[in-house]
């Protein structure tokens, strides 16, 4: 749930920018077709996973395995838009997916890995997300949340899991000086850089009159990767503390940085997240925490085992979340993300 104060902030908010936005709108303007375009892409950080009700629903045939959920940020945003529209009413197209990489939004199609109620032959590939979301001349407003996958930065967490359960052995070390035929997190966090480039260039182009808005990722580790507790999958598992500060300082943060120095050489509004989220990692308390752990707490359709890895939530009762944002992590995250489409609309 979101915080009393941060809500009632918000809606002070969006009660003075509708007030300004429908002072500039001529009487007898409005009608059914005029309304705010905003459209949603992402990954699952965007898409929500395992936090409310898949969308489209279990066993509807619009399913394409991209495990977008009501419960994601896009969802609440669009709830508070309907109930306090800013000027005239804002329709979503949400088309982000999990998995996601920042080539899946503007130049390479991707095939959905949800263990969801897969179909026999597996999901189709579907379109890159610029293209599904039909961007064009009149979005108004594109919010765009991605780059984890592009590391990968999931990849990586398992590979420090894998290494944290071996005496000796550095995560830090492997991604630093890595073998022979791997990227080097430098090497990755400069390739990164370069796609998100490329990707908000053609953002633009296919939305010449949209406002862009990029969102970073929360704090899903502590600031002292002491404070977890080793023997936790409800947190980070069996992750060095030493590789929990370095994956905190040298890439999560790094790659919030990028985004953020990318989004301001195109004159974009970048959306920190992180700095609120602070404090509710995945290493907190069960009523602390915005993000769950290695393994946690998620809807009944989400699964308890790790296909292709001996990871097994069920064990103790829980899910696989792989460190994604829980229903008040979103929350936190909507708060922030509906500030910045009322500012942007309020240009408009």
């Amino acid at each position: 749930m979101r915080h009393p104060v941060s809500r009632l902030r918000t809606r002070a908010l969006a009660v003075g920018l509708a007030l300004s936005a429908a002072a500039l709108v001529p009487a007898g303007s409005a009608g059914a077709a005029d309304q705010y375009q905003w459209a949603a892409l992402g990954d699952s950080y965007t898409a929500g996973g395992f936090v409310g009700d898949p969308q489209p629903a279990l066993g509807d045939t619009a399913r394409d395995g991209c495990d977008r959920t009501t419960g994601a940020y896009p969802g609440l945003v669009e709830r508070e838009l309907d109930e306090f529209p800013p000027g005239k009413p804002v329709h979503l197209t949400n088309v982000s997916c999990g998995n996601a990489t920042i080539d899946n939004i503007a130049k390479t199609k991707q095939t959905p890995i949800s263990p969801v109620q897969p179909p026999a032959g597996g999901w189709k590939a579907v379109d890159p997300q610029i293209k599904r979301a039909n961007l064009n001349d009149r979005t108004d407003v594109v919010t765009i949340g991605v780059g984890g996958n592009s590391l990968p930065f999931g990849g990586m967490l398992l590979k420090c899991l894998e290494l944290g359960a071996k005496p000796g052995e550095s995560c830090r070390e492997h991604y630093t000086n890595p073998p022979a035929g791997e990227e080097s997190i430098q090497d990755k966090l400069a390739r990164v850089q370069d796609e998100y480039v490329e990707m908000l260039a053609k953002v633009h182009e296919a939305a010449p009159n949209a406002k862009v808005i990029t969102v970073g990722y929360p704090a899903v580790l502590p600031d002292e990767g002491s404070s977890c507790n080793r023997l936790s999958l409800t947190e980070l598992g069996s992750i060095k503390h030493a590789d929990i500060d370095w994956l905190r300082d040298d890439v999560l943060k790094q790659l919030n940085s990028t985004i953020q120095r990318v989004s301001s050489f195109f004159g974009d509004r970048y959306v920190d997240v992180y700095s609120s989220s602070v404090g509710h990692d995945a290493c907190q308390s069960a009523g602390t925490k915005w993000v769950e752990g290695i393994c946690g707490d998620a809807e009944d359709y989400w699964p308890t085992k790790l296909a292709g890895t001996a990871l097994n939530c069920g064990l103790i009762n829980k899910r696989v979340t792989l460190v994604h944002p829980n229903g008040a992590g979103y929350a936190n995250t909507a708060a922030h993300v509906e500030r910045a489409i009322r500012i942007a609309l309020l240009d408009r």
